[in-house]
């Protein structure tokens, strides 16, 4: 569909502002160091931004919308996980990260537990941050197609260029800086929807009674009465209690297990700022989710992906006029934000959703990068680098690490985004979580093989239950693992060196 000269204005004064944001961090961008995490210098509002910046990102506006489409009120835990999670890191593990000095996370694995271990968890680490890159550049690619109905190959490659342009100039800085004013205009824009979708539709429970109870598309959906009805839409634990518990310990414990959220951590100039910093996202973070779950609830009741329109039919059933048809759930709040909103804040609001997708996947793919460019190509080369030949090689590899997650993007088209980040958060929670807690918090109190047994199991067992589709939640067979093999090597004391 066609969009109008008010909403491209809208969109382009939105991506401009972000942008140059980010820009401006560039300017004080003279080493790895300063590209990494700031050289540790940042005020409280510049970490708050890059916690958020990739925090509050496609999967926390984009995926929740799409998940309260199909779920309703459970889609609220990507968020309310998230704020947990920064509280924690906040409260618990702000502090001693600041004392550690590192640059990764697994930086301070090896400190404790030697190289082996730092080799392998960063390889799980990368590959659970890759998938949440994805995730963004699947939440990009259904705001694109909504607004420019062009390719989803073409709209994969132009939403990891954005990410591009955002984060490999200014680095740890222009991330902050940029999500700073993200967080504002996601903010002005998370309430504008939640205005323009109550006066357009009204008490919600009434709404999804009519479009649902008694119609074909509620027997479509196993919806038979009103009480089927709650358990579905307004059911916190409409997918099951393992499922939407285990979300949320993944997202909580992968906020504590994620380099981006460490870099930011260590970007702070102290302990204090740092640990502020942490609590205010954990407390900005969840009215943006229920602010997307209520239009997430909002469009069941206005549109039909194209899978459901098409049984319909089939059922002999005939489409109300007024019904929007959406190729994917993805799109739900793109083409609310196109549909139902004036055209100069649909075009804010289009370009501020943009801009978020772009902010979340440039902050974790900075991490990925850094992980993989720290932790495992600078130490295994035989040369060394220089101060400058370290930053261009660390902008190298992570154009490459948004191309490879452009590419991976264009095959999934019809994923479920937040099944992405919940994957992605457990890899990073079973083969980190434990291992850094440890130590941080019990130095020289576990055995290194254990630890390393416990890097390398806890990843492989998320795997497993995933692919062997177990009824148990993945985190938790990866978490039991890993906890099994530190219990392990905690009985045997502090090992000899």
């Amino acid at each position: 569909m066609s969009i109008g000269a008010f909403q491209i204005l809208g969109i382009a004064l939105t991506v401009a502002l972000i942008l140059c944001a980010g820009l401006l961090g560039s300017r004080r961008v003279r080493s790895a160091d300063d590209f990494i995490n700031a050289s540790g210098r940042c005020g409280c509002w510049v970490v708050v931004g890059s916690i958020m910046g990739s925090l509050v990102s496609g999967q926390a506006t984009v995926g929740t919308a799409q998940l309260a489409f199909r779920y309703g009120l459970s889609a609220i835990w990507f968020t309310f996980g998230c704020a947990i999670g920064c509280a924690i890191l906040g409260l618990g593990y702000a502090a001693p990260l600041c004392r550690r000095g590192s640059l990764t996370l697994m930086e301070v694995v090896a400190t404790e537990y030697g190289k082996s271990a730092e080799t392998i968890g960063s390889l799980f680490t990368s590959i659970g941050i890759f998938l949440s890159v994805i995730a963004q550049i699947l939440s990009s690619v259904a705001l694109l197609i909504s607004v420019f109905s062009i390719g989803t190959l073409p709209a994969a490659l132009l939403a990891a260029s954005v990410m591009a342009l955002y984060v490999v100039t200014g680095g740890s800085l222009g991330t902050g800086l940029g999500g700073i004013v993200k967080l504002i205009l996601l903010y002005v824009s998370s309430i504008a929807a939640c205005i323009v979708a109550t006066y357009v539709g009204g008490s919600l429970m009434p709404a999804l009674s009519d479009t649902l109870v008694g119609q074909p598309l509620g027997a479509l959906l196993n919806i038979d009465g009103s009480e089927a009805l709650r358990a579905r839409f307004f059911n916190p634990v409409a997918r099951g209690i393992n499922t939407d518990v285990g979300s949320v310990l993944s997202l909580t414990l992968g906020i504590v297990s994620t380099q981006t959220y460490a870099q930011a951590i260590w970007s702070a100039k102290s302990d204090s700022v740092a640990r502020k910093a942490a609590m205010i996202a954990a407390l900005l973070t969840p009215p943006i989710g229920l602010a997307c779950t209520f239009v997430g609830l909002f469009m069941r009741t206005r549109c039909l992906t194209t899978e459901e329109a098409t049984a319909l039919l089939a059922m002999g059933s005939t489409l109300p006029e007024s019904t929007l048809i959406l190729s994917s759930s993805a799109q739900v709040f793109p083409m609310f934000i196109i549909h139902f909103m004036p055209p100069l804040l649909s075009g804010i609001t289009l370009g501020t959703l943009l801009i978020t997708n772009v902010a979340g996947g440039a902050g974790l793919s900075l991490g990925t990068a850094t992980i993989l460019a720290r932790d495992l190509y600078f130490r295994f080369s035989s040369r060394a680098f220089s101060g400058p030949e370290k930053l261009r090689r660390t902008r190298i590899i992570l154009l490459l690490v948004l191309g490879a997650a452009a590419l991976t993007a264009a095959f999934v088209p019809q994923a479920i985004i937040n099944d992405f980040g919940f994957l992605s958060m457990g890899l990073r929670s079973a083969g980190v979580f434990l291992p850094i807690s440890c130590a941080l918090f019990l130095p020289g109190r576990i055995h290194p093989r254990l630890a390393l047994a416990a890097i390398l199991c806890g990843p492989i067992a998320v795997l497993l239950a995933k692919i062997l589709g177990l009824s148990l939640d993945p985190l938790f067979c990866g978490m039991g693992t890993a906890a099994i093999c530190m219990l392990a090597g905690l009985r045997r004391g502090k090992p000899a060196l």
